[in-house]
């Protein structure tokens, strides 16, 4: 029988769902991360998912995997060393940049500017210019290049890039450099910003490319030493990345286009949570997704994750299509600390990661973490057993509490309920950012938590949204790896066009399109995606007249065939307004075109759950009481296991419910209802 796994690996722990095809049976498992090398934590998670299925690692046919190789690179500097080739007079534009300040007004006095992923000592100036309408101003001169990238390869570059001006409307100089350079430089890779992104702007095409070449070392390194292990259990095995728009790409299509990963691991959990709510009926999600070292939070309307054009990962903003997810380093194993100078208590951003763990793990922390406030709170009660058979060990966890609270001066608890409340409100400033700063109102929204630490804070975070149902999943601890072995193959085609909406009619903007529908099918096919399993929708961006700023339209070819421009025209002023409160009667610009193509998705079905007739029917999950310490006051919350939950139940707070990979709080005052799917749906009492 044939399998597909979904994998997804965090800071702290790697998560793991097999999912017979046949019968649709899912089986989870849950595993330590290890940073130094994150495919033995994989290995290790399939040895373990395997033998609680009681299959054999051979009959896995497809592996869905969401990483942070990419992501780890950049936020470490650990990428390659990058050469470039530009334009002559075009040497610096790396340097140069966008002149943008984080910070306040007087950011700029305290601002560090990182050095480029590309360093000017190894970067090179090519005799060439193409116009900004495709037509050769100056041939290349190829001689020249060839001794200046003689003189590079005196620099012991790793990857290459060329990005030279205007070569998203003629790519012919850019191949003729690369064909160059593979004679002078063999076996170094080499990225085209023509083939990695094709639009206008000359610094965005550039960091993205070089961002390309800065991580595809690394992840070709990684995802080739995966599959070789993987090959060694089942040579018929086939493996997938999750690319950052929540799309899916082969293992070759991964490692030539690494810059599409850089938001791969929360993408999956976006992925995952909109499935889920499909699943039970719900199509506007604000999700929110903790796990060890940080926290992500995302927002879904109509049953659609909200997009943008632009990736950021630490300072480096790249090109790239990716799920809008906002992180905040808040996470189960975020460090409190109570500084000399202020005297006031902090959360984060720093971990103590998956080595050496929160004091309660009893693997050498001792530092006072998140987890540890949730154990001496009791909601993570001694019941609970991490990943299945981790102990959890209270006194630790209050030998770790008990410095902060000294400090602060007040009791262990206190300190604890401290941590947490500082905690929860990092991650409500984040959901503010994807919610109310982009023009919604999550009254509107349901919240669904999930990760291994976001159903302990969830029931907290919806009371501080005020966004009902709080939804929290079976096996919220591995949702994200729900989401890599439910998502599609994807792939994307685009080109610019800076024109006028009065200039421009439907019919030649549909041709375009279907030229660019055709690029992106045939990419699907080279990754044996077949036409008639495929789907295709359009995107454009659009500006007025004038502006700088651009907003991404979505709709379907056969829409804008029988229609007018108005199909894109109308939705952008909607946005507009929904974003910045007006509209403007000014002509409108097209500035990119780009079709979307999708594989078909995974035909799996959640797993629905038997209803009980009996007239307690909550009665039969419960294993116990335990004392808690919430709303300021000691309270006894009843104990639950989640694997003995029917449809229908209702739990009242204050409860805790244990599960194999992750532990769920019902505050007091909240009652927890069973739906059919064995989702929890939380919801004030009143």
């Amino acid at each position: 029988m044939p399998y597909r796994l979904g994998v997804d690996v965090g800071g702290t722990f790697t998560d793991l769902i097999l999912v017979d095809e046949t019968t649709g049976a899912i089986h989870t498992a849950k595993v330590p991360s290890t940073p130094s090398d994150s495919s033995i934590g994989v290995m290790n998670g399939i040895e373990r998912v395997c033998s609680y299925a009681s299959v054999d690692p051979s009959e896995i046919d497809q592996i869905m995997h969401g990483t942070t190789v990419a992501t780890n690179t950049v936020l470490t500097g650990s990428g390659s060393k990058v050469g470039l080739v530009t334009t002559r007079g075009h040497r610096q534009v790396l340097q140069i940049a966008r002149s943008y300040v984080p910070g306040g007004l007087g950011g700029w006095v305290i601002y560090n500017k990182s050095a480029p992923l590309a360093p000017l000592s190894c970067t090179i100036e090519a005799e060439e210019r193409v116009g900004a309408d495709g037509k050769v101003v100056r041939a290349l001169d190829e001689k020249a290049l060839e001794g200046e990238l003689r003189k590079l390869r005196g620099e012991n570059i790793e990857a290459l890039t060329v990005s030279l001006i205007n070569s998203y409307a003629n790519p012919a100089h850019e191949k003729k450099v690369e064909k160059i350079a593979k004679r002078v430089l063999p076996g170094i890779p080499i990225s085209l910003s023509s083939a990695v992104v094709p639009e206008m702007q000359e610094y965005e095409r550039t960091i993205t490319t070089v961002a390309n070449s800065y991580v595809r070392p690394r992840v070709a390194e990684y995802v080739k030493n995966l599959e070789t292990k993987l090959k060694k259990r089942s040579k018929g095995i086939k493996l997938n990345i999750l690319r950052s728009d929540g799309g899916m790409a082969t293992a070759k299509v991964a490692q030539a286009l690494p810059v599409n990963l850089l938001m791969s691991g929360p993408a999956g959990g976006v992925s995952g949570a909109v499935w889920v709510a499909q699943q039970a009926g719900f199509k506007n999600l604000l999700t929110f997704d903790m796990g060890g070292t940080s926290t992500d939070v995302a927002l879904v309307q109509n049953g659609l994750a909200q997009l943008r054009r632009e990736t950021t990962v630490g300072d480096v903003t790249v090109r790239a299509s990716s799920v809008d997810v906002r992180t905040v380093g808040a996470g189960g194993g975020s460090i409190a600390h109570v500084p000399e100078l202020t005297g006031a208590l902090r959360v984060g951003p720093d971990s103590a990661g998956a080595e050496p763990g929160p004091a309660a793990y009893n693997k050498g922390g001792t530092l006072p973490t998140v987890t540890d406030a949730n154990v001496v709170l009791g909601y993570l009660p001694s019941e609970v057993r991490l990943g299945g058979d981790m102990e959890i060990r209270k006194d630790r966890a209050e030998a770790a509490i008990k410095p902060v609270a000294d400090a602060l001066g007040i009791s262990i608890k206190r300190a604890a309920a401290g941590i947490v409340d500082i905690v929860n409100e990092n991650m409500y400033g984040a959901l503010r950012l994807v919610s109310v700063e982009q023009g919604h109102d999550p009254r509107d929204f349901a919240l669904i938590g999930f990760g291994g630490a976001g159903p302990l804070h969830a029931n907290a975070l919806g009371r501080l949204m005020n966004s009902w149902p709080v939804i929290i999943p079976p096996g919220p601890g591995v949702l994200c790896a729900y989401g890599d072995a439910t998502t599609r193959v994807r792939d994307e085609a685009s080109r610019t066009l800076i024109r006028r909406f009065k200039d421009t009619s439907t019919k030649e903007l549909a041709t375009m399109y279907e030229k660019l529908a055709a690029q992106a099918l045939k990419t699907l096919a080279q990754q044996g995606v077949s036409a008639k399993d495929c789907s295709v929708s359009c995107q454009a961006d659009i500006r007025y007249q004038g502006q700088g700023l651009q907003l991404t339209v979505d709709f379907e070819l056969k829409d804008l065939k029988r229609g007018s421009l108005s199909i894109i025209g109308d939705p952008f002023d909607e946005m507009h307004r929904q974003l910045f409160t007006f509209a403007l009667e000014a002509d409108k610009e097209i500035v990119n075109l780009r079709a979307v193509a999708q594989g078909k998705s995974a035909e799996i079905e959640a797993r629905k759950l038997t209803s009980s007739g009996s007239r307690n029917p909550v009665a039969a999950a419960k294993v116990g009481v335990s004392s808690v310490f919430m709303d300021g006051k000691d309270m006894q919350a009843t104990l639950y296991r989640r694997d003995k939950l029917k449809a229908g139940n209702k739990i009242e707070g204050p409860a805790v419910v244990l599960e194999m990979d992750s532990t769920s709080v019902i505050l007091a005052g909240h009652t927890g209802n069973v739906d059919k799917l064995g989702n929890i749906l939380i919801v004030p009492t009143a």
